[in-house]
């Protein structure tokens, strides 16, 4: 447990956010403060995140301490939740949401909108995400759709989480399957690159985002499924096209290139 624990301390700064010990850290803290609402046991931050659990509790016990978070026992589950009372709360919860918040909030808004088939980040933004290193921040956040939603309706939306994240948010239409049978310069940029899988959240599947995995959506909804996997992965599936659980986090596929 120690090489681990060693090993996972010794991963450089987030490119996301340098300031930061780790990518791991901002993830838990983004998920927490990004929705003063939310609580979750450690379990379900490890399963949100896709942070080991020894990770997550070692962050919330220092958050906990610095006041950023509080926490409370039910049974033997501890269930954590933002310090919205912290005077560290506001400015902190703006700047994590912005660095390390992107892909929920983007998911959050997509939530009620029908026919989005698939929706991904992709670009500079799901590049830095997934390691690479850059010189300041991400200027702007690239999104792909693959469907035929309405977009009035996904544009209001994405002016929505602007305002949230505090720079443009330029999106692009595809038809469902672009990924695998589209062709191009632009399709060849977009699959040599991160992508990072948006994990929509349904309006019916609220309240069991809410409770601490006693109540998990439905598996059988591929959509629903998706939001078990871990956020740290590129395009890569982690239930199988029947919608049966491909075993957890263990069997889940490896981080791959979107490029077949």
């Amino acid at each position: 447990m120690k090489s681990i624990l060693h090993y996972v301390d010794r991963r450089p700064p987030p490119s996301l956010l340098p300031i930061l010990r780790s990518q791991q850290q901002g993830e838990i803290l983004a998920l927490l403060l990004g929705d003063p609402a939310l609580e979750l046991s450690l379990s379900d931050l490890a399963r949100r995140t896709g942070v080991p659990h020894p990770s997550v509790h070692r962050e919330i016990e220092r958050a906990e301490s610095a006041g950023i978070v509080t926490s409370r026992k039910v049974g033997n589950t501890r269930l954590v939740r933002a310090n919205v009372d912290s005077p560290y709360y506001p400015g902190l919860a703006d700047v994590l949401t912005r660095a390390f918040g992107v892909p929920a909030v983007i998911a959050d808004v997509f939530g009620a909108i029908d026919d989005v088939d698939e929706a991904y980040l992709y670009g500079s933004w799901a590049a830095r995400h997934a390691g690479e290193p850059g010189t300041r921040p991400v200027a702007d956040i690239d999104v792909l759709i693959l469907g035929n939603p309405d977009r009035d309706l996904v544009y209001a939306a994405l002016r929505t989480a602007e305002e949230k994240l505090g720079r443009p948010i330029q999106v692009t239409f595809r038809e469902p399957g672009w990924l695998e049978s589209g062709e191009g310069s632009f399709h060849d940029t977009v699959t040599s690159r991160p992508l990072l899988p948006l994990h929509r959240r349904s309006v019916e599947n609220e309240a069991a985002r809410r409770i601490d995995g006693k109540k998990l959506p439905d598996a059988g909804d591929r959509t629903t499924a998706l939001l078990q996997c871990p956020l740290r992965i590129r395009y890569a599936e982690c239930y199988d096209a029947s919608g049966s659980s491909a075993g957890g986090r263990e069997n889940a596929l490896p981080t791959i290139s979107a490029a077949r």
